[in-house]
Formats: C-alpha cells, structure tokens, sequence
C-alpha cells in the first residue's frame, strides 16, 4: 500500500489553456438532497463549482430550488421528480454524483433507479451517502447497478460495513476490503481516520493527511463534489484524478485546522480555488 503525497497534485492539476470555454471542464450532475437534506447536494455542488467543473447542475427535489439558487447561482436546478428533464441531463454529462442526502425512502429508491438505467459507458457514478445505504440494502437495485460505467463507492465505515458485510472492528484488514471491493467492480474510498482507496486495477493507496477538525456533517458531501470536478476537467489517470481530489480536500483541512478548532465543509469549499492555483503544475 502506496501513501499519496503532496506530488499528485502538481500531477493532476494543471495551467487551463488559454483557447478554453466552460464545455472544456466537463459536467458534473449532483443527484440528491430531499426536503430534509438539501445542504447535502448543494454543498456537493458548491465544492464541484469551487473545485473547476465547467458546468454543473443539481438534481434535487423542488423546495430545494431557492436555497440553491441562493448559495450556488453558479450552478443550474432540476427537479429529480421531472424525469424527462432528469433523464436527458443524466445522459448529457460527464460525472454524475448520485446520493448524497437523498433519504432512504421510495422515491430516493424511484432516483436512483432512474440514474442506474440512462447512465452510460463513457460516464463516471460516484455513489455516496444514503444511495450507498439503499443499494446494501435493496437486492434489486444492487443488482441495477450499471456495469457499463466508471463506479465509485465513497462509503464511511459504517456504510462500509453495510455494503460489504465487514464489521467496522475488522476494517484493518486490507485483504479484505480489497476483496468486498473487487467483488463490486468499482473503486472504494473507504472514509475513515487515513483513508483508503482501492482501485479496480488492484492498488490501492492511503491517506496520511487530515484530522478530527473535519468531523462535522457535510465533510463527505464536499469531498464528492471535488472528486466530480477533478473527473470531469483533468487529463490525468483516472486513479490520479481521484487520489489528487482526496489529498485536496484533507490537505485543506488540515491548512484551516492550524487555526480553527473545527474546520466545516464550506470552509474547504472556499479555500478551493486559491489552494488549486498554488498547487497548479
């Protein structure tokens, strides 16, 4: 096991060409957000705006049309209850980010099966938060989850322990866990204190950065929003682009936690772009 580094940056991100428009940077769909929940998608949204995608909208339910259009004017709405209107940005972007406070119930389950059946092979599903939960839970949808696509589980310990039967006690045990995620056909980053990430090609790597500061809600909705945005805009290895995304997003914790004694998911949203210039290549 490989420990990331500060190099994988200068690796990733790179001087934006000149000749470019908002298309260049790819597009990013954040899917999630219920009426209780909806900080969740728009902080994930905010991070992928902050963070350089080109374009990015968020699916999310109605009452949540001010709040984003308030905190992130950047990004563009739907309402995931619109399915042709779901449907067609489903198919028209690059990354889509599907889970994050969406809630557990019927119609998150009706979500995330519409994304599961119109993603297709040249996009990349980073599934996370309560579409982690659904999935372990649900035979069905499990077994939807498209094949044809680039997947990305960002589970935390717990929904670790619910995706792949390993006991949060037992989690140290990396043959294990590369074992639950090769049998996914989709690249884990298993959330915890070092972090791990297990690739479908069989590496995997750690993470020696950031701390307890980051141990307040929305933390992982922030990180999904910058792995989005990296996928999306860079040319790097596909591996490169996630571990680069993970080491930003708790290298900027760390930064912050010098001086505050809890570092929040905004917070890091906006410290992005100064931190990206600094450490362009």
């Amino acid at each position: 096991m490989q420990t990331i580094t500060a190099d994988i940056l200068k690796k990733v991100i790179h001087q934006r060409p000149q000749n470019s428009f908002k298309g260049t940077f790819g597009k990013v769909l954040i899917v999630g957000g219920n009426p209780n929940m909806g900080g969740a998608a728009i902080m994930a949204g905010s991070a992928a705006v902050h963070a350089g995608a080109g374009l990015v909208t968020i699916a999310t339910a109605r009452e949540n049309l001010t709040a984003v259009h308030s905190v992130v004017p950047e990004a563009m709405f739907v309402d995931y209850l619109d399915a042709p209107q779901f449907i067609s940005l489903i198919k028209g972007v690059d990354v889509i980010v599907l889970g994050p406070g969406l809630g557990n119930d019927s119609i998150a389950e009706k979500v995330i099966q519409t994304v599961f059946t119109n993603i297709a092979s040249n996009q990349t599903l980073i599934i996370d938060g309560s579409a982690i939960t659904l999935v372990a839970q649900n035979a069905a949808l499990k077994d939807a989850i498209p094949t044809n696509a680039h997947v990305v589980y960002t589970p935390h310990q717990m929904e670790w322990q619910r995706l792949s039967g390993i006991p949060i006690s037992e989690q140290n045990n990396t043959h294990r866990n590369q074992e639950a995620q090769q049998s996914l056909n989709a690249t884990v980053i298993l959330k915890k204190h070092h972090s791990e990430i297990y690739f479908s090609n069989g590496e995997i790597r750690k993470l020696m950065v950031g701390g307890p500061a980051m141990a307040t809600g929305g933390m992982g909705d922030t990180l999904t929003g910058i792995l989005a945005a990296f996928i999306a805009q860079f040319d790097a290895s596909f591996e490169d682009r996630i571990q680069a995304a993970v080491f930003t997003h708790s290298k900027i914790a760390d930064e912050l936690a010098e001086e505050k004694y809890v570092v929040l998911p905004t917070n890091i949203i906006s410290h992005l772009q100064s931190f990206m210039k600094r450490n362009c290549g």
